[in-house]
């Protein structure tokens, strides 16, 4: 096992690894390393890791150190130098009539070599050009003739199904595509619409590729002759990812029936003659290789619900009794409307709580008129103690309480009367 850490130059690029010499580096910090075309800077995308030697080429570059706030600045001015160095290599292009497209520029971190990067149809006489960019720049300069699918890592962009370049995003390198993919995949071979924006075959058909060939061994080809639950006919279509396949039927002009890949049984392989001495089997032996999983599935259904599981039974349980007690709704007013209940305010200490007194002859809506108090016999409107005056000069009012309620408060017993004064 060896301790490694791993490397990105570009966004998108390919990750590389180097020897941390004993230093700690966590994934996203920048670090300066040394590698063949000398010191550059780099992010780490991976930490430290111990891995085993045999995927480790020999010998690994080691780590300078952990990039410094100096380090960061050098690398800004190296980018504006590099944006400069794109216009002036551009215009002495023009100059030179060359049939060249400049996709990138690159200065190392020591800023002692400028790299440039172009794309061309064929091989391009550019000495002249190198000649104009060294007197301009006074340092040591490379050009680097890259394809259209280098091009479409380098710039970047989106795909037809709207998400960033494979290429760019976190492919290492790329992988050979080739249009019998696009055969096997049943897909329009359309250039258009196979090819990336790059020009050549997308990325992705090399994706699926495993899967298709998978059921392509599977599935029956086209033209064969085969048997089916309904009798004997021609393969006229093939869909891989369904494993379904369409038939003509010998004995029915009606329009090809869809059948499962295991329904079939195939007697010829592809475009051919007709077996010679073929006699299909009997309609009950071709009825038996009907897809017996479908004929099953409603007897599973019923007894799944027959026998239910201890957690359709608990949550059943569970929601009867939230049922159980869930609030029954208000009683609605006769207008249809729902009317709250309302608070009453609780008494304190200090004061206490009046009870409200209806009027006679009044009565709230949807509850019953009260009876009126009954009438006193006359011996008692006699007997009944003449009204006092208080002592700020006013009137006390009698008991509310009638006669035979006061009877009743006082646990039956009659208070003693007085005789009337004459």
């Amino acid at each position: 096992m060896i301790e490694i850490i791993g490397v990105r130059f570009r966004s998108g690029g390919k990750q590389y690894y180097f020897d941390p010499c004993g230093i700690t580096v966590e994934s996203g910090q920048g670090v300066i390393i040394e590698t063949a075309r000398g010191i550059e800077y780099g992010e780490c995308v991976q930490g430290n890791t111990m891995v085993e030697d045999e995927k480790v080429v020999q010998p690994l570059r080691p780590l300078i150190r952990v990039a410094t706030e100096e380090d960061i600045k050098n690398l800004t001015r190296n980018q504006e130098k590099e944006r400069r160095a794109f216009q002036i290599c551009q215009q002495k292009i023009l100059n030179h009539k060359l049939e060249m497209k400049l996709v990138d520029v690159e200065y190392n971190f020591e800023g002692s070599k400028i790299l440039f990067f172009f794309t061309a149809e064929g091989r391009v006489d550019f000495r002249a050009l190198v000649k104009d960019l060294a007197s301009v720049f006074h340092t040591r300069i490379e050009l680097r003739q890259i394809g259209v699918r280098d091009e479409a890592k380098m710039m970047g962009g989106l795909g037809i199904c709207g998400r960033p370049f494979c290429c760019a995003s976190f492919m290492d390198d790329f992988q050979p595509v080739s249009i019998k993919m696009a055969k096997t995949q049943n897909l329009s071979l359309n250039p258009t619409k196979i090819s990336g924006t790059c020009g050549r075959l997308m990325c992705c058909l090399k994706y699926e590729q495993g899967a298709y060939e998978d059921a392509v061994r599977r599935c029956p080809k086209q033209e064969s002759f085969v048997e089916t639950p309904d009798g004997v006919g021609t393969v006229s279509a093939v869909d891989l990812l369904r494993e379904q396949v369409k038939v003509r039927l010998e004995d029915s002009n009606d329009a090809p029936k869809s059948y499962h890949n295991c329904e079939i049984c195939v007697v010829r392989s592809g475009k051919g003659k007709r077996p010679e001495g073929y006699e299909p089997p009997p309609a009950e032996e071709l009825e038996k290789r009907r897809w017996v999983e479908l004929k099953s599935e409603p007897e599973w259904e019923d007894e799944k619900s027959a026998s239910p599981s201890a957690l359709s039974a608990a949550l059943e349980a569970v929601l009867t009794h939230k049922d159980e007690k869930a609030p029954q709704p208000r009683r609605e007013r006769r207008t249809g409307e729902s009317r709250p209940h309302p608070r009453r305010k609780k008494p304190t200490g200090e004061e206490k709580p009046e009870k409200s007194v209806r009027p006679e002859g009044t009565a709230a809506t949807g509850k019953k008129k009260p009876r009126p108090p009954r009438a006193k016999p006359a011996a008692q409107q006699q007997a009944a103690p003449p009204k006092k005056e208080g002592g700020n000069g006013q009137q006390q009012a009698s008991h509310r309480f009638p006669y035979h309620r006061r009877r009743r408060r006082n646990g039956g017993t009659k208070p003693p009367q007085e005789p009337p004064k004459e």
